[in-house]
């Protein structure tokens, strides 16, 4: 577990793909207490990532924090920005994506509805394309809501599904969904200054084929 920043409050760390975000056997908060060698540190999910997604994550040290980010969660100052490829080109470079979503607890799936009802909730992001490479692109996502697969299905239902996602439409890859979870931008829960934490995805396939993209 490789962690990027702790203190008494809060842990910084990069999440590896396969691994849940909850707290279960086997979770982050069991892996981040493991790391940390005690097996009742107060270790809290504050924010989820996709099983199969990598990338920057926080956990809340202490009950407090865990509700002053959550509330940074709902209020939408707590910011996310991913780094995605997806299987195709976008028409535009950047826009904004908006759609209705609907998530089928029974089939794990989430699906773009035509108009609103029970339990269909609106997912918005921004995107900008960095780069392209054997007819797929390199997508920078900032995410306004934070919906179930929200990443996966938006693009998915555009025709353009994630690399590696077969779930959505993807062929299979022999590497995790092309989903990174790059930057956090959030204040901290103690002083309430604005931190933020970012990493790049690793050197290896399908990061390596955009190697030369500026990601800023």
């Amino acid at each position: 577990m490789e962690i990027l920043y702790q203190d008494n409050r809060i842990l910084v760390c990069i999440k590896p793909s396969g691994v849940v975000s909850t707290d279960e056997p086997g979770g982050m908060p069991q892996r981040i207490r493991d790391c940390l060698g005690d097996a009742h540190a107060c270790v809290r999910t504050v924010h989820r990532l996709d099983a199969a997604v990598a990338g920057v994550m926080v956990l809340a040290r202490s009950r407090m924090a865990a509700e002053l980010l959550s509330e940074q969660v709902r209020a939408r100052t707590f910011e996310k920005e991913y780094l995605a490829v997806l299987s195709g080109i976008p028409d535009a470079p950047e826009g904004t994506l908006r759609d209705l979503l609907f998530y089928d607890r029974a089939s794990r799936t989430a699906r773009v509805m035509p108009a609103p009802g029970p339990d269909v909730k609106e997912a918005v992001l921004d995107y900008r394309v960095l780069g392209t490479a054997d007819g797929c692109a390199l997508v920078h996502i900032r995410l306004h809501t934070g919906r179930t697969h929200q990443i996966r299905v938006q693009f998915a239902s555009r025709g353009l599904p994630l690399l590696g996602d077969r779930k959505y439409g993807a062929e299979e890859a022999p590497f995790p969904i092309a989903l990174w979870s790059y930057r956090l931008r959030f204040s901290h829960p103690q002083t309430g200054l604005p931190v933020e934490f970012s990493r790049l995805p690793p050197d290896e396939a399908p990061w390596s084929a955009f190697r030369s993209c500026s990601i800023e």
